[in-house]
């Protein structure tokens, strides 16, 4: 290994409190109407009320679970990955920059991994000449350290 400035970089996308806060008062919704409908006696409501909860938890972990990681010489986003070598021009985007390059100026062959509660994004070029994709948009929470990470990559000629 060497002594070298590192690259490495690790972030969870996970949603934020909020969702978390409404989706439990969705559930609570949903047994209140429950327990009014039903004997007193009658588990339904409960039961119900747990799949429900059971349900928002593995959905809310499941789309907060992506992570975008840039180390060992590549960049993972999600389930996507790429070597350093193929790495080209990279930005970190403001909010306003990430809606044009995800709306009006948007590329239908990138690659997104974008998430609505992270106003913020990276835009990495891809230069593989057998591949269609012009870049990756991936939301970050920290889009200038995921930049600087992408750029001190090591790159192979």
């Amino acid at each position: 290994m060497s002594d070298g400035p590192t690259s490495d970089y690790h972030e969870r996308l996970g949603v934020p409190l909020r969702w978390w806060a409404q989706g439990t008062m969705l559930v609570a919704s949903l047994w209140l109407a429950m327990i009014v409908a039903f004997q007193e006696n009658d588990p339904t409501p409960w039961i119900a009320t747990g799949v429900a909860f059971t349900l928002l938890a593995v959905c809310l972990f499941w789309y907060g679970d992506a992570r975008v990681v840039v180390e060992d010489g590549w960049f993972r986003a999600g389930r996507a990955r790429i070597e350093a070598k193929y790495v080209g021009d990279v930005a970190a985007l403001d909010a306003e920059q990430t809606w044009r390059v995800a709306g009006p100026e948007a590329d239908a062959r990138a690659f997104l991994l974008l998430r609505p509660y992270l106003k913020r994004a990276v835009q990495v070029h891809i230069v593989d000449p057998a591949d269609p994709t012009p870049y990756w948009l991936v939301s970050s929470r920290h889009p200038e350290a995921l930049a600087d990470a992408l750029a001190t990559l090591p790159r192979e000629s």
